[in-house]
């Protein structure tokens, strides 16, 4: 049976609904265990049983053995679930501290959460809560995963892959990661100021990473029929395009990427042999290699973003 992830731990955040849970369904396919992290223990857990299930029906579909609808008796969970709200830095270490007692090792870690807000808000943490959950909870939790991370390097590498969204080809602010000066909570603004962000800490990340057999690499899953874009709200458009978004709401299944399409990328570079040891890649929606956004490229920018992360988490990532 070809399960090239077979014996791989997977730990994937967001993993409850939209492009995560088909990710995760994906690398569960492969044979990995994938420990879905969600904010509602519930969602958690019955995604967790669901990707289970599907899993050995694929199992039993690859070795000749007819599909039961059931998992198999005595069969090992091919997903577990545990439950964080990645904005909180509380949060995130409680989780980080449970992966620690539950496992010996991380072999691929997805940072594959996200969020926009219509208005500028803080978290509980002080931090600008589109900035706290696209770009600091990536960093943070790959900080605190450091260990199990580089436990997985000495078997055979471990992987980061985070993801981006939005359009990601910007400016970078340094002066307004946070929003400070100006916040635009539409559609393409803030969010993509963070994604954008996000690709910069990653690149500086794999820098630093360098000959730790810790690989961090980023995908872009382009513009799916996701729940956090069907719920968006009417705020969350500029203006003009208003009166368009009824029209905009019932062409999405035409428009838009299906959520196993939209998880082409992170699945291919959390599980592709062709990319063992690569690293400080970025890769597009059909999983092939693209060019870094100029603002990514800057050393500037990269620093500001870093040396933010830094702070705010309070971590060094060496």
């Amino acid at each position: 049976m070809n399960a090239p992830l077979r014996s791989k731990t997977v730990l994937i955040t967001g993993g409850t609904a939209g492009i995560g849970r088909e990710t995760a369904r994906g690398l569960a396919r492969l044979g990995a265990h994938v420990i879905v992290v969600g904010r509602d223990p519930d969602r958690a857990r019955a995604t967790a049983a669901e990707l289970t299930r599907d899993a050995h029906r694929t199992d039993g579909a690859r070795t000749g053995h007819p599909p039961t609808g059931r998992r198999p008796h005595n069969a090992a969970a091919r997903a577990t679930a545990l439950t964080a709200d990645v904005s909180s830095s509380a949060d995130l270490r409680r989780l980080a501290e449970e992966v620690a007692r539950r496992h010996d090792r991380i072999d691929v870690l997805i940072n594959n959460a996200g969020g926009m807000n219509s208005h500028r808000r803080l978290t509980a943490d002080g931090v600008e809560a589109t900035f706290a959950v696209n770009v600091l909870a990536p960093y943070t939790l790959t900080g605190l995963l450091l260990p199990l991370l580089t436990a997985a390097a000495e078997h055979g590498g471990a992987r980061v892959v985070n993801l981006t969204g939005g359009m990601p080809d910007g400016p970078i602010d340094p002066d307004n990661l946070q929003g400070e000066k100006t916040y635009l909570g539409w559609t393409f603004s803030q969010y993509n100021h963070a994604k954008t962000a996000l690709m910069a800490m990653s690149l500086q990340a794999a820098r630093r990473l360098q000959g730790t057999a810790i690989t961090v690499n980023v995908a872009y899953p382009g513009h799916a029929h996701t729940p956090g874009n069907r719920a968006l709200a009417m705020r969350a458009f500029p203006y003009a395009y208003r009166p368009a978004v009824p029209l905009l709401r019932l062409l999405g299944p035409l428009l838009l990427a299906d959520l196993a399409k939209a998880a082409r990328s992170s699945v291919h570079l959390a599980s592709s042999p062709d990319l063992e040891n690569v690293t400080g890649t970025y890769v597009n929606a059909k999983a092939q290699y693209a060019h870094w956004p100029a603002s990514v490229l800057d050393q500037h920018n990269r620093d500001a973003v870093w040396t933010l992360c830094e702070r705010l988490s309070r971590l060094t990532i060496p």
